[in-house]
């Protein structure tokens, strides 16, 4: 009699614990289920590769960082998920902003346009994980023809270069004139003169078909010339 009682107790608290944990998951799922995740992160995905696609296309930088583009990707797949599991719990809402308020991020970014890359995608995971897909499409297709057309219109001005020229002194005259023939917009920027001879940078707005090297070079006096690409505080 003792051991049947003892196994129909804990037949019963079987029963319990299975049904205890079954409607656990069921809670744990009932308003967020496997396949919203999936699909989730699936647009997730899809939304971080056009904007690490348009990053690419766009940046106008010295040196284009691939692992910055991953790193835009990586947000917009990390923001969604956290969105939505937060977005229909107050509590654990706020305890999100608590934990990320106390989160400081380190890594200098060179270019401005770098943290406007950053924000979009992090937006564009707010929207993904708020399960507002069409206007996560609306935006980052609008944002993409936004920067691609921009870029075309900067595309159309003369790019912008450093030119360094190494050369003796009787030789200036001649290197100004062929400047003031061959590019409409210069700067001078810098001037070194030195007993072995002088050095001068000038700012230089170029087409792409000048090549203004090899006709400063072919001016007597000069020892070596270097055209730098550079970028000026409007991106151009």
């Amino acid at each position: 009699m003792f051991i049947s009682t003892a196994l129909a107790s804990g037949a019963s608290s079987l029963v319990k614990n299975d049904s205890s944990l079954s409607s656990y998951f069921l809670s744990q799922f009932e308003n967020l289920t496997p396949w919203k995740i999936v699909i989730g992160l699936a647009a997730g995905a899809l939304v971080g590769l056009i904007i690490a696609f348009v990053y690419k296309r766009c940046y106008r930088g010295v040196l284009y960082s691939p692992t910055f583009a991953m790193t835009l990707m990586m947000l917009t797949l990390i923001t969604t998920p956290v969105v939505m599991c937060i977005k229909s719990d107050i509590a654990l809402s706020m305890g999100m902003v608590g934990a990320l308020s106390i989160v400081r991020f380190r890594t200098a970014v060179k270019d401005p346009m770098d943290t406007a890359y950053m924000f979009w995608a992090l937006t564009m995971g707010i929207l993904l994980g708020a399960e507002l897909f069409v206007h996560a499409l609306a935006v980052v297709l609008g944002i993409s023809i936004i920067l691609f057309v921009m870029t075309f219109v900067r595309f159309r001005n003369p790019n912008a270069y450093l030119l360094v020229v190494h050369y003796d002194d009787y030789a200036e005259q001649e290197i100004t004139q062929l400047l003031r023939r061959t590019v409409k917009q210069r700067k001078l920027r810098s001037k070194t003169v030195t007993r072995s001879g002088a050095e001068m940078t000038v700012e230089v707005r170029l087409d792409s078909k000048q090549d203004l090297v090899s006709a400063v070079l072919n001016i007597e006096g000069v020892h070596d010339a270097t055209l730098v690409s550079c970028q000026t505080e409007a991106g151009q």
